[in-house]
C-alpha cells in the first residue's frame, strides 16, 4: 500500500504493520540555525510543571497514551519495558524532575509535542533520506549506528528504511539521517497506536507544525496517513 503526499516523500507501509500502527508524517523547509526564543522555554517549563502536578504520583502505565504505546510495541514484538517508546522515556524524565533535554532547536520543540501527546516520533534530515520511505519490520541482522549510542538492533522490530537501508524507529534514530545544525529540511514521522483515533494524531501533527513555525521559522507541509 503506497501513500504519498502532494509534492512530498512517498511512503510505502508493509501490510504486517496494518492494525498495529498508524503513521503520520510532516515535512518542513526553511529551518534556521537560530537558538530558541525565551518564549519556548516558558512554554516548555509550563508543560513540564503541569504534567508533574497531574501525574507525578501515578504509575506511567496509568497515564493516558502510555499503555496504548506499550500495547503497540507488544503487538510488534518489542518488550516496552526493555526498549521504551521515546515518548514514555521523555515523560519519565519529566516526572523525575529532570525536565526535557536541550539538544537542538528542532529536536527540542518536537520532543515537547511528543511529551504532551504521548506519541513516539522520529526526526530526520529530509535531504539525507534517499528516495521513498518504507515502513516495515526489520530483517534478521538489520540495525544501524544510533545517535549518541552504539549499534541499534532492529531485527523483527518496526523501522523506517530508504534506498540506503534502515534509518529510523519508534525507539531510537540513526546517526546517518540525524538532524544537525546544518539541517534546513525536516522529516518528522509519528508512530501511533492504531486504537488512538485519527483526531488525536491530527492534533499531534498540528501541534508539531505550530511549534516548528513559531520557534524554528519553518514552512510546514502536513501529510497525514492512516493505515
Amino acid at each position: 500500500m503506497t501513500l504519498a503526499g502532494t509534492g512530498g516523500l512517498a511512503f510505502e507501509v508493509d501490510d504486517v504493520l496494518r492494525g498495529a500502527m498508524t503513521l503520520g508524517w510532516l515535512e518542513a523547509d526553511g529551518l534556521g540555525p537560530e537558538e530558541l526564543a525565551g518564549g519556548f522555554v516558558i512554554e516548555r517549563d509550563a508543560v513540564c510543571a503541569r504534567l508533574q502536578a497531574r501525574y507525578g504520583v501515578k504509575s506511567p502505565a496509568d497515564i493516558p497514551g502510555v499503555a496504548d504505546n506499550r500495547a503497540m510495541f507488544h503487538r510488534l514484538g518489542v518488550d516496552p519495558t526493555k526498549t521504551r517508546p521515546s515518548s514514555e522515556a521523555l515523560l519519565r524524565r519529566v516526572l523525575q524532575g529532570k525536565g526535557l533535554p536541550t539538544i537542538h532547536p528542532v529536536v527540542d520543540v518536537c520532543n515537547l509535542a511528543s511529551l504532551e501527546h504521548q506519541f513516539p516520533l522520529g526526526l530526520y534530515d529530509r535531504e539525507l533520506v534517499r528516495s521513498a520511505v518504507f515502513a516495515r519490520v526489520g530483517r534478521v541482522g538489520e540495525g544501524y549506528e544510533g545517535i549518541r549510542k552504539g549499534r541499534v538492533n532492529l531485527s523483527n522490530r518496526p523501522l523506517l528504511a530508504d534506498d540506503d537501508g534502515p534509518f529510523g524507529a519508534p525507539t531510537s534514530d540513526s546517526a546517518r539521517t540525524q538532524v544537525t545544525p546544518g539541517t534546513t529540511a525536516l522529516l518528522t514521522v509519528v508512530f501511533a497506536p492504531s486504537e488512538r483515533g485519527s483526531g488525536e494524531l491530527s492534533a499531534m501533527l498540528e501541534r508539531l507544525a505550530d511549534l516548528l513555525a513559531r520557534y524554528c521559522g519553518a514552512t510546514v507541509r502536513l501529510v497525514h496517513t492512516r493505515q
